[in-house]
């Protein structure tokens, strides 16, 4: 009784939201750098890409349970760099991922050291393009102890790092995130903190690190809040994503909060920046991006494999045209 009322205030508050008028946003380029798509199905794919998704990053992040074994961590991060990077192309595209050892389970120390052991394997690999999401949860120890390793992996590397700030006291831990970021010699440039809000926004962009911003219903960002941040700090080095994954969320948030600053009056060129550009700007120093790959017209072929697998079931047939289709 609680929990429902408690979301009838939030709905409240918030008011009707805005319907989605994709013909707002059509023709437009759209980047999600912050996505978990092993949580999505394909019609999650089909719907970004229908929407002008052409590329996404997906972090490395918990199951909504604790993984018992470090083959579970393997099989994961094999996931990530192979299955899930097949899927995605199937409906033109293109994946990254970044790999790293989440902060809520660097709690479970055990574990945590045999990941540490196996990351070196993972992150040179195609299509990862950053150590992530890593950071901060509950802010312990064990916590610190292990986003500061995978700092230093980070370093050797060469690759961007994707910090997950805290839910709880953000603005303490975005803070040390950050300080201890710099305590590793590592460039704010390096570094996208993630997460934000209007709390710590001002001082992420002042001491020059990238900006992001997740809009996930009622935990998060709202759309209109977004609006306001891009209004008042303006487009330079701030990203949106929908970090979209088990829970309730929204795959589509990036192309709908374009469509919402295209309404409210931001011009198409903030609006390319925060939902396109910065992203590719932040992680392409991983080397691992090249735009050619997913900015002009992108082959599909259906038909395709990936280890004698496809993502077609039953009489299901394969799409191979070369262009996404609106589906109204």
């Amino acid at each position: 009784m609680c929990c429902s009322s408690s979301i009838a205030r939030d709905k409240a508050t918030m008011g009707e939201p805005e319907a989605f008028d994709i013909s707002v946003v059509k023709g437009m380029k759209f980047f999600d750098p912050h996505v978990h798509m092993t949580s999505r199905t394909t019609d999650d794919y089909q719907a970004m890409a229908d929407a002008g998704v052409v590329a996404l990053v997906e972090p490395a992040f918990w199951l909504g349970q604790p993984r018992t074994g470090i083959d579970s961590f393997r099989d994961y991060y094999s996931s990530l760099v192979g299955w899930e990077r097949f899927r995605s192309s199937q409906f033109g595209i293109k994946h990254y991922c970044t790999i790293g050892l989440n902060s809520r389970e660097a709690n479970n120390e055990r574990l945590a050291e045999q990941v540490m052991e196996i990351l070196p394997l993972f992150i040179y690999k195609e299509g990862v393009v950053g150590i992530g999401e890593i950071g901060f949860d509950d802010q312990t120890a064990a916590e610190e102890k292990y986003y500061r390793l995978q700092l230093e992996l980070a370093k050797e590397s060469g690759l961007p790092v994707q910090v997950h700030t805290p839910h709880r006291d953000k603005k303490k831990g975005t803070q040390r995130s950050m300080d201890i970021a710099l305590e590793h010699g590592l460039s704010p440039e390096q570094i996208i903190i993630d997460h934000n809000n209007e709390e710590t926004v001002k001082e992420v962009l002042e001491r020059g690190f990238y900006a992001a911003f997740t809009i996930y219903p009622f935990t998060k960002m709202g759309n209109e809040r977004m609006v306001d941040i891009v209004k008042q700090y303006g487009s330079s080095k701030i990203m949106v994503n929908s970090a979209a994954d088990w829970g309730i969320s929204d795959p589509l948030a990036v192309p709908k909060t374009a469509a919402l600053m295209k309404l409210k009056g931001i011009s198409n060129e903030d609006i390319e920046l925060v939902t396109y550009r910065n992203a590719i700007n932040a992680f392409a120093q991983s080397g691992q991006i090249d735009e050619a790959d997913f900015a002009g017209s992108v082959s599909i072929d259906q038909s395709g494999k990936f280890e004698g697998n496809t993502i077609l079931r039953g009489g299901q047939q394969p799409r191979t045209d070369k262009s996404s289709i609106i589906i109204s």
